[in-house]
């Protein structure tokens, strides 16, 4: 088993990569639904900075919920340890701490992708060059898992990097569905109108599956059909039910180098079994925001509880 410091390096070197793209993903989401709106994306950007768990730490550095002021925040501000460019210099930093536990590929690719993207934020992102500056960074965090998936030895090492990836991933997904339901949405006499139908389909790009979603389905996107998509079919990469899924697989990997069970695979695998026995329709009857936040809430005592199991910080 790896020492406890080297899979801290690496799974919070790929939280960190996961949360940038994530990050660029819910600016994005955010980008698009204020574009749908004839009133002023103010309401849309609150949305957004709440959803990052942001919203004091904006508030002190902003009057207002304005384009410059959200994008520059979320972007490029370093006092913000959320922000994209805070975060792709502490997965470097990661990542130079553990560089021995990784490929000279992985880290060149990371190396690259901060280069890359201090670059492209030195300046303010305009309004015009948003989209090309929020695909780069989803670019270079592809860049990234592409080193890892190609180079990397299927051992404890990429484990922890997947672990730290998927459970990122799944919270993401989480709290983009938030967003739309228990924010984003004016009025619930919406539900069902053309705005609401372009908001659903607006998450779907923002977590890159409308093609897929398409694919298995005929007809207009519906929200109980999106909502069921993102959250319970495995078969779809960023759904909550895929990452839980691969969570407790990763997991499963590590515990066979220990003496005694994990509470946190028992956790995992509860998580899992949660996501496996739900209906899309009992979710939405009980409530979709409460659903999630429970779901939040469980994926971060797993966090907490892995890096306990696997002596983090010791």
């Amino acid at each position: 088993m790896v020492l406890g410091r080297t899979a801290d390096g690496l799974f919070w070197m790929f939280r960190y990569l996961e949360r940038s793209e994530n990050t660029a993903r819910l600016v994005g989401a955010g980008l698009r639904i204020a574009l749908t709106r004839s009133r002023s994306g103010a309401e849309e950007w609150s949305s957004i900075i709440s959803t990052a768990g942001a919203t004091d730490a904006f508030l002190a550095r902003h009057a207002s919920y304005e384009f410059d002021g959200v994008v520059e925040f979320m972007l490029r501000d370093r006092s913000n340890p959320s922000s994209v460019m805070s975060l792709i210099e502490a997965a470097r930093n990661n990542a130079r701490s553990v560089r021995t536990a990784l490929t000279s590929e992985v880290w060149e690719a990371t190396n690259e992708t901060w280069m890359s993207l201090r670059n492209a934020l030195k300046t303010p992102v305009t309004h015009h060059g948003l989209p090309e500056v929020l695909s780069l960074i989803r670019q270079q965090s592809a860049y990234v898992r592409g080193a890892l998936h190609g180079t990397m030895l299927r051992n404890e090492m990429f484990n922890f990097a997947r672990l730290g990836t998927f459970l990122e991933r799944a919270d993401n997904t989480a709290r983009i569905l938030d967003v739309k339901y228990y924010v984003l949405l004016p009025s619930v006499v919406h539900v069902g109108a053309p705005i609401d139908n372009v908001q659903w389909e607006t998450i779907l790009r923002s977590v890159s599956a409308e093609h897929a979603y398409d694919w298995l389905n005929e007809g207009d996107p519906d929200p109980a059909g999106i909502a069921r998509f993102l959250i319970l079919d495995g078969r779809m990469p960023r759904s909550m039910a895929f990452c839980c899924k691969q969570i407790l697989e990763n997991l499963r990997h590590l515990e066979a180098d220990l003496p005694d069970p994990a509470p946190s695979l028992a956790l995992a695998q509860e998580l899992s079994d949660s996501l496996r026995r739900r209906d899309i329709k009992d979710v939405l009857e009980d409530g979709l925001h409460d659903f999630i936040q429970e779901f939040i809430s469980k994926l971060g005592k797993l966090g907490g509880q892995i890096e306990t199991d696997y002596q983090f910080h010791a």
